[in-house]
């Protein structure tokens, strides 16, 4: 047992960390990598996943000849995608073991340790999920388009479209409206363009601004952030409702929008026990008993 080290991977769309422990849970070392989102080219996710892997084993003072007493756990975007994990699984891997999850799975994980309760994500995206007695939900996460109450690309979405309601006359004109549109010059085709090409986080950029406008208690920035936080607050409440006693908030825009929430979803936020790395860990601890090696 002592000769053992669990990896825990945390991979996303732009970069993928590595944090390595022994079986005493002693932190060895942390790395690193690339893009690491599974619904990209195995042969990229992989070479992420060990670029990051080498660095903490450099840290911890070990080679690649470790790699095989090595229990990985991996939380990653896109895992929820079958056919992803299929291709990611189809190539060999140097450790003992490997088990794949969804972010947030590894998220919950560290927050609660396994235990009882329920995530928030909010950030370009939001996405509820956790439970009890291990039997796990996701609320809402079903992309900006027709989910992801809440988020930055919803928050920015949203001020496009009210946005045209005052060009047109339809509401009354605020600062943010006027600021927004005169990115735009004031001119809808281009705004319409725009929109033509726009991605999730280039909606998402707009949330900062809203948070800004809303706090000078400009109407439109209210409406849109009390919209926003309804929409969250009925995902706390669903993940509630299915029985987590406790809610911890994640991503870039959990904290600015937390005091707009209600306040039954409110008191019930919990500081996490330990982050998505130690999640990952965790996981591919509770794999390794599972397979009746512990």
């Amino acid at each position: 047992m002592s000769d053992l080290l669990f990896l825990g991977i945390d991979g996303g769309g732009t970069k993928c960390r590595a944090r390595l422990r022994d079986a005493r849970g002693t932190l060895l070392g942390e790395g690193t990598g690339g893009p690491s989102n599974i619904r990209l080219d195995p042969d990229v996710v992989w070479t992420s996943i060990l670029t990051a892997c080498r660095e903490a084993l450099a840290q911890a003072g070990l080679s690649d000849g470790d790699l095989a007493r090595i229990h990985a756990g991996m939380g990653a975007a896109g895992a929820g995608q079958t056919s992803a994990v299929e291709r990611l699984l189809a190539r060999p891997h140097p450790f003992a073991s490997f088990e794949i999850e969804t972010d947030a799975h590894t998220a919950w994980l560290g927050a609660f340790n396994g235990g009882d309760g329920a995530i928030l994500i909010v950030g370009t995206g939001s996405c509820g999920y956790g439970g009890t007695s291990g039997l796990c939900h996701y609320v809402g996460g079903w992309g900006y388009e027709i989910s992801d109450e809440g988020s930055g690309a919803a928050i920015g979405r949203e001020l496009l479209r009210r946005c045209i309601w005052a060009y047109d006359g339809r509401t009354a004109s605020t600062p943010l409206s006027d600021a927004v549109l005169a990115e735009f010059d004031n001119d809808l085709e281009i705004l319409v363009d725009w929109v033509g090409k726009a991605r999730p986080a280039d909606y998402g950029r707009y949330a900062p601004l809203v948070l800004r406008h809303a706090e000078k208690r400009d109407p439109l920035g209210i409406a849109i952030i009390e919209g926003a936080a309804a929409g969250l607050s009925a995902i706390g409440t669903r993940l509630l409702d299915l029985g987590a006693p406790a809610i911890c908030l994640f991503g870039g825009l959990a904290e600015p929008l937390r005091p707009w929430l209600s306040p039954p979803v409110q008191r019930t936020i919990a500081a996490p026990m330990a982050d998505a790395l130690d999640g990952a860990i965790l996981l591919a601890r509770m794999a390794r008993r599972r397979d009746g090696h512990e």
